[in-house]
């Protein structure tokens, strides 16, 4: 009897140690650089036990291009401003590796459900359709319900994944794809008119795995992060990701779908904006290698005409009796109404009140007025937002 109990004690002491060596995260990201960190950061910021393995014995951060920076990218350079004391907003700042590092381990040590593995490598990569397993040189094992790969080409190799051709691509509103981007700005070419698709991060053959093809984009990475958040935290896979929603929360934490290098993070209805921007309905210019929101441009009947009657059927029938050139604040409030089935008397009386307090306009209210661009994709956004229109995969309308 002794004996059996004694048997059954050291199984369960074996069962404990060897369930106490193997790693459960949610989300694991592999890498050091720039990339990798801002996954780490943003899966943890969305709510998910996120692990990043290092395989070294720090960050290794490299200087950051000349991007159109938003979201973490943008909040890193400023902590670096702030370190080095730096107040002006248009002055450089030179790169300086150390500080980097400094910078982002403080703000990693200071980050919830975020843990930093230093110094250990990963030894063997396996996994099936869904799931990856890494054995690491400390003899423990990581189990990551999502497991995100910042262009190790080794752990792609070790995992029997062939990555094919992911790159930015430049905004072409003829062709719906860029209303499928998680990530914007990226300078390439000598532009900033890039977007990154949801679906580049994603791959067919494997499930649970995101892939960062440019380990220097911290823009990028923060999508990715946010992608491997969101399966992990609403219990699905990374083939069932749900664009919109993961657009909504990069959004949510400032960072640019649509690069408008004319509305600053600090905007007000910079949110609006980039909801209403990426749907097309208020298309921007495009000039000297930017693209331009125009927020305090007039609106105009033939800009938002076809956009929005490719949008709604209702549309049709509205702009085919509206006899105007120009979109002023009343026909704006009629048209939503009548389009988005909205009663008119409630936005008459609500819009108004809602104006300098909750719109943040430093525009008067005057019904009679040309309507501004920003104006209108705030009340779009609030009362018919056109973001909520179902796409596919391509970025066209489902109907």
């Amino acid at each position: 009897m002794k004996r059996v109990l004694f048997f059954v004690f050291a199984l369960l002491i074996f069962f404990n140690e060897a369930n106490s060596q193997t790693l459960r995260p949610g989300v694991l990201v592999v890498g050091n650089g720039n990339a990798a960190v801002a996954a780490a950061i943003q899966s943890a910021m969305s709510g998910v036990e996120t692990t990043i393995l290092l395989q070294a014995g720090g960050f290794d951060i490299s200087p950051i291009n000349d991007d159109l920076s938003s979201g973490i990218q943008a909040t890193f350079l400023q902590k670096i401003r702030n370190a080095k004391n730096i107040k002006d907003s248009t002055q450089t700042v030179t790169f300086d590796k150390s500080l980097a590092n400094e910078v982002l381990k403080k703000w990693t040590d200071s980050t919830k459900k975020l843990t930093v593995i230093t110094n250990v490598m990963w030894v063997k990569a396996d996994g099936g359709t869904n799931s990856s397993v890494l054995k690491l040189s400390d003899g423990r094992t990581i189990r990551p319900k999502v497991l995100i790969n910042s262009a190790n080409t080794k752990l792609n190799e070790a995992l029997k994944i062939t990555i094919g051709d992911k790159k930015p691509e430049k905004i072409d509103y003829a062709n719906t794809i860029y209303r499928t981007s998680v990530a914007s700005g990226m300078k390439l070419n000598g532009t900033t008119v890039n977007f990154y698709s949801l679906y580049n991060l994603l791959l067919p053959e494997k499930d649970n795995f995101v892939y960062i093809s440019d380990p220097q984009s911290m823009l990028i990475g923060q999508a990715a992060g946010a992608t491997a958040a969101f399966a992990v935290f609403y219990g699905k896979k990374t083939s069932e990701s749900k664009l919109k929603e993961i657009q909504g929360e990069l959004i949510a934490y400032k960072l640019n779908i649509m690069p408008f290098a004319d509305v600053k993070q600090t905007d007000s209805n910079r949110k609006a904006i980039q909801f209403v921007g990426i749907t097309g309905v208020l298309k921007a210019e495009f000039l000297n290698g930017n693209l331009l929101f125009a927020p305090d441009k007039l609106v105009t009947t033939a800009e938002i005409k076809q956009p929005i009657k490719d949008s709604y059927y209702k549309a049709q029938i509205w702009f085919d009796d509206y006899k105007s050139d120009i979109i002023t604040i009343s026909s704006a409030m009629e048209m939503i109404s009548y389009v988005g089935n909205k009663a008119l008397d409630a936005m008459k009386k609500n819009i108004p009140k809602k104006w300098k307090n909750s719109y943040h306009f430093k525009t008067a209210f005057d019904t009679e007025r040309q309507i501004s661009r920003r104006e209108l994709a705030v009340l779009l956004q609030d009362h018919m937002p056109p973001f909520d229109i179902t796409i596919d995969k391509t970025g066209k309308i489902i109907r």
